[in-house]
Formats: C-alpha cells, sequence, structure tokens
C-alpha cells in the first residue's frame, strides 16, 4: 500500500481526523483499547470465535492458505493440512490480541520472554556493524518486535497504511516499540541507519514480482524472491543475521521464544540464485519450527514461470 498522502507526517496528529468521516475509525480505535485489557483467557476465546468466523466468511484466503500448506508440506495428509490450515487462522486473530497487549499491556509479557543467539547481535554491535535482520511476516506482528525490544533496540521497515488516522495509531503504538520506523520506499533511510550501526527488521519473504526479485525455490517451488537486501547489505557493509520468533506451548499459558541464527557469512555473493536460495531455505527453517505462525493467506507463489500453471486457480 502506498502513502497516504505526501502532506501528512507520521505519527501526527490532524484536527481533520475529527470529521464525521473519521468517527467509525474512532469507534473502532476505542473497541481495541478496551479489548487489550481484557484478560488473556477472554481475549483467546474472543480470538478463536473471531478466527472459526473468518475461516467461515473470508473463503478467497481460505483456500490461499489451504494451497499454499498443499505445497509447502506435501507429507501432510488432506486431514492435517485442513486442520493447519485452520489453525493459520486461528494464530493470526491470536496474534491480533498480542499485538494489542504489546501496545497497551505490555506488561502481560513480563516472564513469558525467552532468547537463545543475542550474541550474534551483541557481537556485531560491538564491530559497529549495522544488522539487517531476516524475519518473516509471522502471525505475531507487533508482539514479536516488542518481545525482541526487551533485548536490544530493533528498527523496522513499515509500509504506511492508506488510512491516514490509522496510520498515526499504528505509528504511535510502534514508536513504543522500535528505535525508528523506516518506510519501505526510503531506501536511503535504510542504508543510512544500517551505516550508523542500527539492526533493522526486514523481511524478504512475499512475492512482489520480478521487478524487485528473481524467481528461486522456496519449499521447492520456483518463488518470486525479493533480493533488495543484497543491495542494502552490499552498499551499507552491514551483516545479515536471521532472526524468528513464535509462541511455544499452549495458549492458555503462552510463551515466546526469540531465535537468532549466527551472521550469515558472504553474504552477498556473487551468485543472486544462490543467495536468494540460501535464504528462502534459511526462512523454510524457520517455519517448520511454528508453521502456522506465519501468514500463509498470501499467494507467495502468485508469480509463475513461463510454462507453469496458476497454483491459486
Amino acid at each position: 500500500m502506498s502513502n497516504p498522502s505526501p502532506q501528512y507526517i507520521p505519527g501526527k496528529f490532524y484536527y481533520q481526523f475529527l470529521q464525521p468521516k473519521y468517527w467509525l475509525n474512532w469507534l473502532s480505535i476505542i473497541l481495541l483499547m478496551l479489548l487489550a485489557i481484557l484478560p488473556w483467557f477472554i481475549q483467546r476465546s474472543i480470538a478463536h470465535t473471531l478466527a472459526n468466523l473468518c475461516w467461515g466468511l473470508l473463503k478467497s484466503r481460505k483456500k490461499t492458505t489451504i494451497t499454499n500448506l498443499k505445497v509447502c508440506f506435501p507429507e501432510w495428509s488432506e486431514k492435517q493440512v485442513y486442520a493447519q490450515s485452520k489453525q493459520v487462522f486461528h494464530d493470526m486473530m491470536l496474534g491480533v490480541f498480542e499485538t494489542l497487549n504489546a501496545w497497551y499491556k505490555p506488561h502481560w509479557f513480563k516472564g513469558r520472554v525467552s532468547i537463545e543467539g543475542l550474541e550474534h547481535i551483541e557481537n556485531a554491535q560491538k564491530n559497529g556493524q549495522g544488522i539487517l535482520l531476516l524475519g518473516t511476516h509471522s502471525t505475531l506482528l507487533d508482539a514479536g518486535g516488542y518481545i525482541c525490544s526487551k533485548y536490544f533496540s530493533p528498527d523496522v521497515v513499515y509500509r504506511p497504511q492508506n488510512n491516514p488516522l490509522l496510520d498515526m495509531l499504528i505509528y504511535r503504538c510502534r514508536a513504543t516499540i522500535y528505535k525508528t520506523q523506516i518506510d519501505h520506499d526510503d531506501m536511503r533511510g535504510l542504508i543510512k541507519h544500517l551505516k550508523a550501526g542500527d539492526a533493522i527488521w526486514y523481511s524478504p519473504d512475499q512475492d512482489f514480482g520480478l521487478k524487485q526479485g528473481i524467481m528461486a525455490p522456496f519449499f521447492g517451488e520456483p518463488a518470486a524472491t525479493v533480493t533488495a537486501h543484497r543491495r542494502l547489505l552490499k552498499i551499507s557493509k552491514a551483516v545479515a543475521i536471521p532472526l524468528y520468533f513464535y509462541r511455544d506451548g499452549d495458549d492458555k499459558n503462552p510463551r515466546y521464544k526469540i531465535l537468532i541464527e549466527p551472521l550469515l557469512d558472504q553474504m552477498p555473493s556473487n551468485n543472486e540464485l544462490e543467495d536468494a536460495t540460501r535464504v528462502n531455505k534459511i526462512i523454510e527453517q524457520q517455519l517448520r519450527i511454528a508453521p502456522t505462525q506465519y501468514m500463509w493467506f498470501h499467494r507467495r507463489f502468485k508469480t509463475r514461470p513461463e510454462g507453469y500453471p496458476n497454483i491459486y486457480q
């Protein structure tokens, strides 16, 4: 989505947000804030109810999720694919409440978080290196960013919302989590912060066509794979470190884990395809840890090589 308008400064309140056309937005915001103060067992119950509702109503997203899981996990039976696809919707809705808790009730996470591999970030920062944290579009949303912020100060790449009021709200809420929010179109800003030694969460796991990438295997299937991070790393002299966070155990009493892997040697290399394949393989390994905590309702394979059928028919 594009920036709502050049006249809007991210995070700034404008009196025009009080106009009647925004009143429904304000009611939604108030409702979300009220939901955020509820105990987890009630939030969890509401999340599962909403997930079942979305599963029944969002036919296209449901079909896309089932198709993606069939392609990526051919070892699963039809019954497993169906059950796991439905769980994706449940994890997505749980992620909404986890994000609300991160924004409005962060103390809820106290005692629920553990981390592995923090030394990889600390060592890179001691060397004065910027860090591109290669992550995924997890259903945990900003809750993942919050739990990371308990151990280091991450920046984030974001896409502005079309609705300027919602953009202001999300920007302000995220400002309590991330040190800096960088527009996905602001390549100069990205490079500047990497050169300054910042750690930036960047997710190269969606299909933006071949103008921004190349075809590379993802779970054995050709997928349009973003390669912009190669240029960022090369220009800024930053390092790439894989980052993954996920909910662990029973969602009645969830725990959250952060996994930080060693920096990727020789990234970027001289071979664009090898680099894209390497990053996709890392993402595959991460997603196998908690498969349903990924946004499988996006069309990851919408760009197809010549001669390949459309898998989303």
